[in-house]
């Protein structure tokens, strides 16, 4: 199992403190010894230190969407078609130098995100610049085009991602297939991770401010100034659901009249008005409880890394499960800083997105474990 170094730091600090046989100089000397070894080893060292000006939790979330360059990319367009005759609009970026590690790693954006989001393009070019070859799967609709059916996707939307992940299998011959997951999508992953559990689909995951417990997340985010995502996002999710009226007969599918959109401000009123009853849940709250990841993470059966801040300004803290809660496949890496998907290093004028490495780390390590598993 792979340890998140920054764990252990915590309890030789705790031994500083508490006995006599512990100098601060013998706690710097065996971080630096853990350090050596876990170069050699595989091992993750997870030290993410907030940018300077930058450890403010709302500015570590919005850094990058406002002042992020962009990153070019050509992809390779595919259209997945799924087994309800809608469709998925997935996009390959392939390494060119593979370094014969034949892998590749599939992507989950978050919610109202696509190929175009800062996230998911640093992370393509750290991956790719790795050796790893990419495919972004965007839920139904986040692309280009709008999808087919009046339903749409959620967090708990696991059913495509099984469906994509089995066509992976069939059609290509990667040697492995690992996943990352952002926000709305991580939470998509780790539930499907529990819902597999022995299934290989997955060789390894990352899972990124996951929204573990959906009901607790839509009651942070209409608090104080986290309302202001809230409404940029509701506002998307309104926008792609008008469209829908264009289409469908979506008054006699939700009830809803075309003029009534305007006055949903809120995720829990969304999610009561569409998600729910278009996905087939009874309320906002049913679909909250059953789609939250948190109740799956003790089934998973994949190595799995779990990123979070404590202060993620999308959630509160309670959302953060405790070591008992997982199995032994997670590995839990909890950060005091980061906000949600920004854990920004570096400086204002110079910044480095620490996530794009620690996910290559992570992989690596995954790949170094088992390869001495097999040797």
């Amino acid at each position: 199992m792979i340890i998140a170094i920054s764990s252990l730091k915590k309890y030789y600090l705790i031994a500083t403190k508490t006995s006599k046989y512990f100098s601060v100089l013998s706690y710097f000397i065996l971080d630096r010894l853990i350090s050596i070894y876990c170069s050699s080893k595989g091992c993750i060292i997870s030290t993410f230190k907030p940018a300077s000006g930058l450890k403010n939790k709302h500015l570590q979330t919005i850094y990058s969407t406002i002042f992020s360059k962009e990153i070019p990319l050509d992809f390779e367009i595919e259209h997945f078609t799924l087994s309800d005759k809608d469709f998925l609009e997935v996009y390959w970026h392939k390494a060119k130098e593979t370094d014969k590690k034949n892998i590749l790693v599939v992507l989950f954006h978050g919610l109202a995100g696509n190929y175009k989001s800062p996230y998911i393009r640093g992370n393509i070019r750290a991956l790719n610049e790795a050796g790893f070859d990419t495919v972004i799967m965007h839920f139904r609709g986040c692309a280009e085009q709008a999808n087919l059916l009046p339903r749409s996707y959620h967090s708990g939307e696991s059913g495509d991602a099984k469906e994509f992940l089995n066509h992976l299998h069939k059609t290509t011959e990667y040697s492995k297939i690992f996943c990352v997951g952002f926000s709305l999508g991580a939470n998509m992953l780790l539930k499907l991770l529990g819902e597999l559990q022995e299934n290989n689909l997955i060789d390894g995951a990352v899972a990124i401010s996951a929204p573990m417990q959906l009901d607790i997340c839509a009651n942070e985010i209409d608090q104080g100034i986290s309302k202001y995502y809230q409404y940029r996002l509701v506002k998307e999710l309104n926008k792609a659901l008008d469209a829908k009226y264009d289409i469908h007969d979506m008054e006699a599918l939700i009830g809803l009249k075309r003029e009534q959109i305007q006055d949903i401000k809120t995720f829990w009123e969304f999610d009561d008005a569409y998600t729910a009853p278009i996905h087939g849940f009874k309320s906002a709250q049913d679909y909250y409880t059953k789609c939250s990841s948190r109740q799956f993470l003790s089934k998973i059966q994949t190595p799995t890394l779990i990123i979070h801040a404590q202060d993620d300004p999308f959630m509160s803290p309670s959302v953060i499960p405790s070591q008992e809660e997982v199995s032994d496949y997670v590995t839990l890496d909890i950060q005091k800083n980061g906000g949600h998907v920004g854990f920004v290093e570096g400086s204002f004028l110079k910044p480095h997105y620490w996530l794009e490495r620690r996910v290559v780390e992570y992989f690596r390590s995954l790949l170094y474990s088992q390869s001495q598993t097999h040797s």
